[in-house]
């Protein structure tokens, strides 16, 4: 006679080959907005935000790419982490729904400071963004706290980059 038994790791509750096309998926969404993101920031480094005054503690330009990726990357790895668990509850689908719109909050950003060149409006879209995230790391954390963690970095170079869309506000008006 053979028993049924649920399986003892939440991530048994999907084959092997959904959680990869689940992970590349995250992967990819997370890239793209990094991507059409970066669309409106390069032809507006050189031509506009290189000749305005910087606050101080501006990075240099080519740290961008590269922390931005690295976040990128991050922020899908938690979603997918998210995503994994045994089954999509309430809680879950929240979590990833909160993922979701901060991260159409992040897609906004870029065209609204670098192709509308309106560091005052980006100010308000990034203080939203700010609290999504906060939100986000907060519905996460009794889910997977490893995912709620891999949002940590991101928050706070978002809260870095409120300063320095602030400074950029201030220093242009």
């Amino acid at each position: 006679m053979r028993v049924f038994r649920l399986p003892e790791r939440p991530e048994q509750h999907r084959t092997s080959g959904a959680q990869i096309l689940a992970l590349l998926g995250f992967l990819a969404l997370a890239l793209l907005v990094g991507a059409v993101g970066g669309t409106a920031t390069v032809p507006n480094v050189h031509s506009w935000y290189d000749v305005l005054p910087h606050p101080p503690g501006t990075p240099p330009d080519w740290v961008f790419g590269p922390v931005w990726t690295l976040l990128y990357i991050a922020m899908a790895v938690a979603a997918w982490l998210i995503w994994r668990g045994p089954d999509i509850l309430t809680r879950q689908r929240r979590a990833l729904r909160l993922w979701g719109w901060q991260l159409a909050a992040n897609a906004l950003w870029s065209p609204v400071f670098f192709a509308l060149h309106r560091p005052d409006i980006s100010f308000f879209v990034i203080l939203v963004l700010d609290g999504l995230i906060v939100m986000t790391i907060d519905v996460f954390r009794p889910v997977s706290r490893i995912a709620a963690a891999l949002m940590v970095p991101y928050l706070a170079w978002c809260l870095y980059a409120t300063y320095l869309n602030a400074g950029f506000w201030f220093l242009n008006r």
